[in-house]
């Protein structure tokens, strides 16, 4: 019971005492006024909800760190009596999620909309809802509400940067030869041909057999290895660190007037992470095939392949990773290499400032591919030091690297460094 249902019980209590012990008039009308009170504001909560239909739609469910997202809210009242208030409660945990409203005199046969934005400054997937639409009465003595199930979930991708000039080591060309996996990107190595299905591209079609069959038939491909590029993601609990965060300011209602970047978190897991999805997508620009291999929460592993599809499934198991893996990098490298071709590149990224990071591109070396480092300096994240030494070493051993540093400027850092000539 509320306490605005005890104050008027008791006031109704007090009035009819008062009214059989003096038998003045004033005190039963009051009793009468507190019942009808009492009763009326119960049997308007009763209806207050009856007739609401209620929808939250966003334009996307998949966005990026550092974009505005957008979602609309609707209420129709079916009904033909008004609703002088009803409040509207967005309990997604998405951070700084801003669907909470108050409406007032919803007409009958009316509807309602608003707009809610958001910048996002966390990568993740969160559901939008539960939404809670309170009403009641006109005193409020009678709270109603409705929890409404989400039924859509927002994927957040991680922080990406423009990449200019990240090493991109030359495969073994001469003798090359396919690699027996086919692909339905289009390649130099063609494997066969297959009848046409719905979707297949019309250059693809080959027209020789096509013409000969009487029928369509289209061009089969298989992956170049010499094109393979796997990014190691070090996502073991051991190297990482991590600063206080500080308040990120998530208003965005005037959203037009802000670029809407936000600063990357002074963590090592979340610079590797936009460090791995800034590179995949620079890679696969340059038409290589990509995989990703991550040892975090749960076992990654994606196998190279090209387009569009392949960013987003790399992108999406990003977004999903957690770096609290027990899995050291040098076994995970370890239990891959034998799957890797010869002269395929290798991108680690690590905050490790263990000399096993140097050892472990000497071993990537000697087995015929072409490492490449990325190190985060974890003593600019409050974490031990020893990077600089770490650089020198795989600087001797002619491995490209990248040292990055806490609020350093990522795309320039990724773009200038230390190349072997």
């Amino acid at each position: 019971m509320t306490t605005g249902q005890k104050v008027v019980l008791t006031l109704l209590a007090l009035s009819l005492l008062a009214g059989l012990a003096t038998g003045g008039k004033l005190y039963y009308r009051l009793t009468v006024f507190w019942a009808l009170l009492f009763f009326g504001s119960w049997l308007w909560s009763i209806f207050s909800l009856q007739g609401l239909e209620f929808k939250r739609s966003a334009r996307t469910i998949r966005a990026q760190v550092g974009q505005i997202f957008e979602e609309r809210f609707e209420v129709q009242n079916k009904n033909r009596f008004p609703r002088l208030w009803m409040e509207v409660r967005d309990k997604s945990p998405l951070p700084g999620a801003d669907g909470s409203r108050v409406l007032t005199m919803l007409k009958g046969r009316q509807g309602r909309s608003y707009l809610a934005r958001v910048r996002l400054s966390k990568r993740g997937v969160f559901p939008l809802g539960p939404t809670v639409i309170a009403t009641g009465d006109l005193f409020g003595l009678f709270p109603n509400e409705q929890e409404i199930a989400e039924k859509d979930s927002l994927l957040v991708y991680p922080m990406m940067v423009d990449v200019r000039g990240f090493p991109n080591p030359p495969g073994l060309l001469p003798g090359g030869e396919a690699l027996r996996r086919r692909t339905h990107q289009i390649t130099p190595n063609a494997a066969g041909v297959r009848e046409y299905t719905t979707g297949d591209p019309l250059n693809r079609i080959h027209w020789l057999s096509t013409a000969r069959r009487g029928r369509l038939i289209v061009k089969e491909f298989e992956l170049d290895p010499l094109a393979d590029v796997w990014i190691f993601l070090d996502a073991s609990s051991d190297v990482q660190a991590e600063l206080p965060q500080p308040q990120v300011d998530l208003y965005a209602k005037d959203f037009w007037s802000h670029s809407g970047k936000i600063p990357l978190p002074a963590s090592t897991e979340e610079y590797g992470i936009s460090i791995a999805a800034s590179l995949v997508r620079d890679y696969l620009r340059r038409g290589r095939a990509v995989g990703l291999a991550c040892a975090g929460q749960h076992l990654t592993l994606i196998s190279p392949d090209r387009g569009g599809r392949q960013l987003g499934k790399i992108l999406e198991a990003l977004a999903l990773t957690q770096a609290d893996g027990d899995l050291p990098l040098r076994a995970l490298i370890e239990t891959q290499v034998k799957h890797m071709v010869r002269g395929s590149t290798v991108v680690l990224i690590t905050s490790s400032t263990s000399r096993e990071v140097a050892l472990i591109g000497d071993f990537l070396l000697q087995r015929g591919l072409k490492p490449v480092v990325v190190l985060i300096d974890v003593a600019t994240f409050g974490g031990p030091p020893g990077v600089e030494q770490l650089a020198e070493s795989i600087k001797l051993l002619g491995v490209p690297y990248r040292l990055v540093k806490n609020e350093m400027d990522l795309s320039a850092a990724l773009s200038n460094g230390y190349t072997r000539g």
